[in-house]
């Protein structure tokens, strides 16, 4: 896999992340731009791209797999009463151009394409700030623009009968290391307390590294959490978790997701600290 235009990413002169534009990918996959390689200040990596079991799962990035019935999250599609199905239904995201393009960061423009050509125009900005000597902050948003003309709406394998698996939004698949990380919130512990749930920050605590997400707007905390760490590591937010999004013509879906990325492993009052000082900064 490759990706022409790539942007590094810098903190205090260390690169921390590199941006893949164009990367090269089978259509079944779902081609999309993403991160990865993203490490601690340190330089371990947390993300995987393309793993084994599940070849779809690209970095850092957004991902959804169902916007009007066409698959952006790569891989099979869950059909109501059939389970994860091989359909001729992926879309695409397509780098337009960069508005911003500096070390620390950028804004590009992207085009969602399908069978009928464009649904969503997006634009992300993707910020990286210094947070600590051992800690730095990846703040992400997106907005998602319906210039289809004509209504969509964004669902997930939940909405579309598969309980438990409303993913579909921001995405970071985690470095899968040979014990599962462990999984808190300010409140409580556990994949299973935290899944499906609304939480400000939740923490995936590997054998030498943290990742803190925050939802750093009211709407991005009203979406729950999708977290898996048994079968992969990895977390995102979900816009379709109970029932499908409506995106009318025209209409802007907007959310923002800041990353703590750190060495070492955080207990609940580092993460807090952390996350308060990224969301600020």
């Amino acid at each position: 896999m490759t990706g022409n235009d790539s942007v590094v990413l810098r903190v205090a002169g260390r690169p921390v992340g590199r941006y893949l534009t164009r990367p090269e990918l089978p259509a079944r996959l779902s081609p999309r731009p993403c991160l990865h390689p993203v490490t601690t200040l340190a330089g371990t990596a947390v993300t995987e791209l393309s793993p084994a079991d599940h070849a779809h799962h690209l970095g850092v990035g957004v991902a959804v797999p169902d916007v009007e019935g066409f698959n952006f999250w790569g891989g099979r599609t869950y059909v109501r009463g059939r389970g994860p199905t091989e359909l001729d239904n992926h879309g695409a995201q397509r780098h337009t151009a960069y508005h911003r393009r500096e070390s620390d960061g950028f804004t590009e423009e992207l085009r969602w394409m399908a069978a009928p050509g464009e649904l969503l125009r997006e634009q992300r900005t993707v910020t990286a700030t210094a947070l600590t000597d051992g800690a730095w902050a990846l703040d992400l948003t997106f907005a998602l623009t319906n210039v289809s003309g004509r209504p969509l709406s964004v669902g997930s394998p939940a909405t579309n009968g598969r309980p438990g698996a409303a993913y579909g939004g921001f995405f970071w698949r985690a470095r899968k290391e040979d014990a599962a990380p462990d999984v808190f919130t300010a409140e409580t512990d556990g994949t299973d307390a935290v899944h499906g749930r609304t939480a400000d920050w939740v923490a995936l605590a590997g054998s030498a590294w943290t990742l803190v997400f925050a939802a750093a707007t009211d709407a991005t905390r009203r979406d729950p959490w999708f977290v898996r760490t048994e079968e992969y590591p990895g977390v995102g937010s979900s816009l379709a978790h109970d029932a499908r999004l409506p995106v009318p013509p025209g209409e802007t879906v907007e959310r923002r997701v800041v990353t703590v990325v750190a060495d070492g492993r955080l207990d609940r009052q580092e993460a807090a600290a952390l996350v308060a000082k990224a969301v600020t900064a």
